[in-house]
């Protein structure tokens, strides 16, 4: 889905760069806020997916708060986005238990052991509310890489391991289980969790449900999603959370990039000074080929052999034999010098990024569709990737 991106000049920011389209994001968050208001729920931002302090202001507008996932990201929430702050991490220690009490409203406890280890530090956090994450073990994503309910996940105690009578610490229940699903997949693990966990409800007075859920999409069912909300609430009288990350910034982020070079072994290759293995890591973890304007993803499969004159390999500038971001077939050939630029490239793509083979990190950039205003809020250099090892 292009949008609002085939309207932008690449020229207008370095390269490779990421670019927020701040319209995009407005609607999503519109969306969202208003999907919260009719279900009756609170709508969180997964830090994990989309931790762009640049948002911060905007996002804390429509949204109630942020989802953590330990320390660094607790304290971002607090300091840059607003609300409040709900922080899960798998694992807890010592030097960090303190810091995350201090900037967070929930604290989810992966384990009942965590509550005995920390139990008085725990205890004594003033205005901490706490819950424990529950695996429903019901699985709907395909990738092992992702599912958090695959067999001897390290995510959460199974449902039928907890007793009401463990809960008596805990506020809340917490289960994630999705990974940008459709409303049919959240339907059916919702359906699980009320069959596998209804000894519990009664023992706590809320229930976050995770994200994955791909709220935002275009032809995604709202009002579906939001009379299944409804009538979970009426049934079970939890206060329920839901805490997205892609359906935030879906839509809403693009990378530009570069073409250095151009190559031929059996077929073209494109060299750019993005790379799928430094700048969007999961191209090659998921795997996926991200959209790009002006040519057609084929086949990650196909062979050089079956390329025509408009046919291009893309890769990185690393030493990766890997370092591959798809191949494509362009409207018109692309010449060295040219800007491309790959859509869907902000949600759990900024977050992840790393500076392998010393690759420059990509600029950030905000675009505002309606008023055509571009603003680099970031450039990093030199001294960003020395000092990262010290």
């Amino acid at each position: 889905m292009a949008g609002n991106f085939k309207r932008f000049d690449p020229a207008r920011v370095p390269s490779p760069c990421y670019v927020i389209d701040l319209t995009k994001l407005e609607d999503n968050l519109k969306l969202l806020q208003s999907v919260g208001e009719r279900a009756g729920v609170e709508i969180l931002l997964a830090l994990k997916a989309f931790s762009f302090p640049g948002a911060g202001d905007l996002i804390g507008r429509y949204l109630s708060g942020t989802a953590a996932s330990g320390l660094y990201e607790a304290r971002l929430g607090r300091e840059r986005f607003g609300g409040a702050v709900h922080t899960y991490a798998p694992g807890l220690s010592a030097a960090n238990i303190e810091g995350i009490l201090e900037h967070s409203d929930h604290v989810i406890l992966n384990s009942l052991h965590q509550w005995q280890r920390f139990q008085g530090q725990l205890q004594a956090a003033s205005g901490v509310d706490f819950g424990l994450r529950i695996n429903p073990e019901h699985s709907e994503v395909a990738q092992p890489l992702y599912d958090p309910c695959a067999p001897w996940s390290r995510l959460g105690v199974p449902a039928d391991a907890v007793t009401a009578e463990d809960l008596a610490p805990f506020e809340g229940l917490h289960v994630h289980a999705l990974c940008d699903h459709d409303f049919d997949a959240f339907d059916r693990l919702l359906t699980a969790v009320e069959e596998r966990c209804a000894h519990l409800f009664g023992a706590v007075r809320w229930i976050n449900l995770g994200g994955g859920l791909l709220i935002t999409e275009e032809d995604f069912p709202v009002d579906r999603l939001v009379e299944r909300l409804q009538a979970f609430r009426e049934r079970t009288g939890l206060k329920v959370y839901l805490e997205p990350g892609t359906a935030v910034a879906l839509h809403a982020g693009a990378l530009v990039a570069e073409l250095l070079d151009i190559a031929e072994n059996g077929a073209a290759i494109g060299i750019l000074d993005a790379s799928a293995t430094c700048h969007m890591p999961d191209v090659i973890e998921a795997p996926f080929t991200p959209e790009l304007i002006g040519a057609t993803a084929l086949p990650r499969g196909l062979a050089a052999s079956e390329a025509d004159d408009l046919t291009m390999r893309l890769g990185g500038p690393t030493c990766l034999a890997g370092d591959v971001v798809g191949t494509y077939r362009f409207e018109t050939r692309p010449q060295i010098g040219d800007r491309l630029v790959f859509l869907d490239l902000a949600y759990y793509t900024m977050v992840k990024n790393t500076t392998f083979n010393g690759t420059p990190l990509p600029s950030i950039a905000t675009w505002d569709a309606r008023t055509d205003t571009v603003e680099i809020v970031k450039t990093f250099g030199y001294d960003d990737f020395e000092q990262r090892l010290g």
